[in-house]
């Protein structure tokens, strides 16, 4: 049958309220802090509303379900303590009272751990737990980079310009099966924290990244073919691919060939937070750069209403296409440079680019920035050695390369290379500025990766890691919200006591 949540919310609250009457009549003295902190956390958090958004997942007929509110909050009860096995979080729910509460059962009344697979089906748009056919031939693996913390080159057969163009006429399907996940997250949490202030959707600045998630120690797959037996063992055949939506990648950090997902995340840059904003998972041989792409034209579709003033990528995203595309778009680039990709040894006769993208004079000094003509399309720099000491102005340069009374001037035509020429330009005190905020996305990887342990679970489908991820976002929008300095629950308890 259909949930149906009488009493919503306050039902919730005064069932939390009852049952530490019950089983903690000393809560004040026998709880710590952090337990309190975590009980009024959840319970200022209203998921009375998942219960409507989750009816059309429900059957008119059967037995009365558990509330899908109470299952979503007993998710994120699971991510908040550290507990990644559901098997583990179920015998966790009998044997510890305090956590039965805070999810909102009755204690003693539990669900099971099929319950908890159950509700994960519920949130997943698909009939298929993983997008790929498990039946395809062997992975290809990226080469290994020669240099240390250096990233693998792409393996894809498709170019960064086409893919854009391709998106742009069909954007990505991978996220479809989400959808549930997205509109909850959407809802309750990235809404909740746009309404504090916190985000700003009208003015956005995502700052994006990609980290590798382990998902197991090699690659779980089943020959369909004789060849091993008559002594062909490197065959390419078609084989069962346990998870067929992983891949094999290099991590350039532990400087070693992993297999799992690759996930790409965009956070807003300009949270002090360092806030999720839209991930996507997907092999671990893909790059960066087309993992921004599948990201980035997913969640155009999804958040619609995200107005992008800037972008903050790091140099695996230096490409002409991502410059062509924010020019068109009316976004400002902030991207680091990546000198494999080249830079024109001379720019106007003598005149050589820097590899922070500033002019060098002919003996080799960074010149310094004089002005910025929006209007005009450039940039104006000028002589590093001009000085006006003893009245006049002059060159103190031992060679001066121009005889002008305000020593050589050069003109970056943004046109030229949006790739090489920015505005602001590279270098300058307030590209730097915005552009060390892009860490804010290595910071959020790591919280979800560390602090969460999102590599810690064990699963085999795309649809058990998304709804872990899921619940983690969640956890962290729930982390940045202000919570008061006393706790409610804790007064109302000593009122009754």
């Amino acid at each position: 049958m259909k949930p149906i949540n009488i009493g919503g919310h306050s039902a919730y609250q005064n069932r939390v309220l009852t049952q530490l009457r019950k089983y903690y009549p000393n809560a004040v003295n026998s709880l710590s802090d952090s337990s309190w902190q975590i009980l009024e956390k959840f319970r200022s958090l209203d998921l009375s509303e998942v219960d409507t958004l989750m009816q059309d997942r429900y059957s008119v007929f059967g037995p009365e379900p558990r509330l899908p509110s109470d299952m979503l909050r007993a998710l994120l009860v699971s991510v908040e303590f550290k507990i990644t096995s559901y098997t583990r979080f179920a015998a966790d729910l009998k044997e510890n009272p305090l956590h039965a509460i805070i999810s909102g059962f009755t204690v003693g009344s539990a669900p099971g751990v099929g319950t908890f697979y159950d509700f994960h089906k519920r949130l997943w748009m698909s009939d298929h737990k993983n997008l790929s056919n498990a039946l395809h031939p062997p992975k290809e693996k990226p080469l290994k980079p020669k240099g240390k913390e250096q990233k693998a080159s792409p393996v894809e057969k498709v170019t960064v310009g086409d893919l854009f163009r391709r998106f742009e006429e069909s954007p990505p399907s991978g996220m479809a099966p989400c959808a549930r996940l997205w509109d909850i997250f959407h809802t309750f949490f990235l809404q909740a924290s746009v309404d504090q202030n916190l985000i700003s959707l009208k003015e956005l600045a995502p700052a994006g990244d990609g980290t590798p998630v382990y998902t197991a120690a090699q690659e779980r797959k089943t020959r369909t073919c004789d060849c091993w037996k008559n002594g062909i063992h490197d065959c390419k055949c078609d084989r069962i691919c346990h998870q067929p939506d992983c891949g094999i990648g290099w991590d350039p950090h532990r400087n070693r060939f992993y297999f799992g997902y690759d996930l790409y995340m965009l956070t807003a840059s300009d949270s002090e937070k360092d806030l999720p904003v839209f991930p996507f998972l997907g092999p671990a041989s893909r790059h960066d750069s087309h993992g921004f792409l599948y990201n980035w034209f997913s969640m155009k579709q999804m958040l619609p209403e995200a107005v992008v003033k800037k972008l903050l990528l790091d140099s695996a995203h230096d490409a002409m296409p991502f410059y062509d595309y924010c020019r068109t778009h009316d976004i400002t680039p902030f991207i680091d440079l990546n000198w494999k990709c080249g830079r024109p040894p001379v720019y106007k006769n003598d005149i050589t680019i820097g590899r922070d993208g500033v002019p060098l004079c002919p003996k080799g000094f960074p010149m310094k920035q004089a002005s910025v003509e929006p209007k005009k399309g450039r940039i104006k720099y000028r002589c590093p050695k001009i000085t006006s000491k003893g009245g006049a102005p002059h060159c103190a340069c031992d060679a001066p390369c121009s005889d002008a009374k305000y020593g050589r001037n050069v003109h970056l035509v943004l046109k030229d290379n949006p790739r090489l020429f920015n505005d602001p330009p590279r270098g300058s005190a307030e590209w730097k500025l915005e552009y060390n905020a892009r860490t804010s996305a290595e910071r959020c990887n790591k919280r979800e990766k560390i602090d969460y342990k999102l590599e810690d679970g064990r699963y085999r489908s795309l649809l058990m890691w998304y709804c872990r991820l899921f619940s983690i976002m969640m956890c962290q929008h729930l982390d940045a919200w202000t919570l008061p300095k006393t706790s409610p629950l804790k007064d109302l308890f000593e009122q009754a006591a």
